[in-house]
C-alpha cells in the first residue's frame, strides 16, 4: 500500500476521532476537558510524531 497525503490525513483523523470518541464515551473525565485539552495534546503529539515518522522514512529511502 502506498501512502499519499491524502490515505495519511484520513488515517490521522480517524485515529484521533477514535480515541476522542473513546474518551468521550468512558465516565472519567468531562467532554469539555477532553475536548479542550485532551484533543488538542493528541493533535499536536500525532503530527511531532508524524513529522519524525516521515523524516526517518525519507532518511531510510534515501540510504
Amino acid at each position: 500500500m502506498e501512502l499519499d497525503l491524502t490515505k495519511t490525513a484520513v488515517a490521522f483523523v480517524a485515529l484521533i476521532a477514535v480515541s476522542v470518541g473513546g474518551l468521550i464515551v468512558a465516565p472519567m473525565m468531562q467532554d469539555s476537558t477532553v475536548l479542550m485539552m485532551v484533543m488538542p495534546s493528541m493533535v499536536v503529539f500525532g503530527l511531532i510524531c508524524l513529522a519524525i515518522g516521515v523524516g526517518h522514512g525519507q532518511y531510510r529511502a534515501t540510504h
